[in-house]
């Protein structure tokens, strides 16, 4: 069975979650990263809901990629499906991402479901810093989430303005 290739943005990028034997940093092209999506499990509840990234239309993302071996290709898509899916606000797609070594490479990823209910689309900054300072879920607090993927995309070497400010009223 054939390696495979599974593209984080978000989350994904600090804590994967399954075993993967390289990883890329890599380019999205026709999609970009935004907290653009009402978390009612991981980081909010739906009386509260919090904000997690998903990857909208336009623009591009930098982000992961990581090669999982062939072996374990059901274990993990089981655990990415049980982990992304948990309220179909995301669409399992393959899409090609471009390696920094230049490597075009088809990744499985999550994108956002514009026409799902928790799509949040657009937010400024200062209600997106609101949201996240009062939610909390089944995996902690919102503002642990969005410190972190700072934190990580920052370690990078990509500035994200937007995020900046964001995590600058928390």
């Amino acid at each position: 069975m054939n390696d495979f290739w599974v593209f984080g943005y978000g989350s994904l990028i600090w804590r994967p979650g399954f075993d993967y034997v390289e990883s890329a940093k890599a380019r999205l092209a026709g999609y970009h990263r935004a907290l653009c999506v009402h978390s009612h499990v991981h980081r909010g509840t739906p009386e509260r809901p919090g904000l997690v990234f998903g990857l909208d239309r336009g623009g591009s993302c930098v982000g992961i990629a990581f090669r999982v071996e062939g072996s374990k290709r059901d274990e993990t898509i089981a655990y990415l499906r049980a982990r992304e899916l948990v309220t179909n606000v995301y669409r399992e797609a393959a899409l090609p991402v471009r390696a920094t070594d230049g490597r075009r490479i088809d990744a499985i990823t999550y994108v956002v479901d514009r026409g799902h209910p928790q799509y949040a689309g657009k937010i400024d900054a200062a209600s997106a810093a609101a949201i996240v300072a009062r939610s909390h879920g089944q995996s902690g607090p919102n503002v642990d989430y969005v410190r972190s993927a700072f934190e990580r995309i920052a370690a990078m070497g990509l500035r994200d303005r937007w995020l900046q400010e964001v995590v600058s009223r928390l």
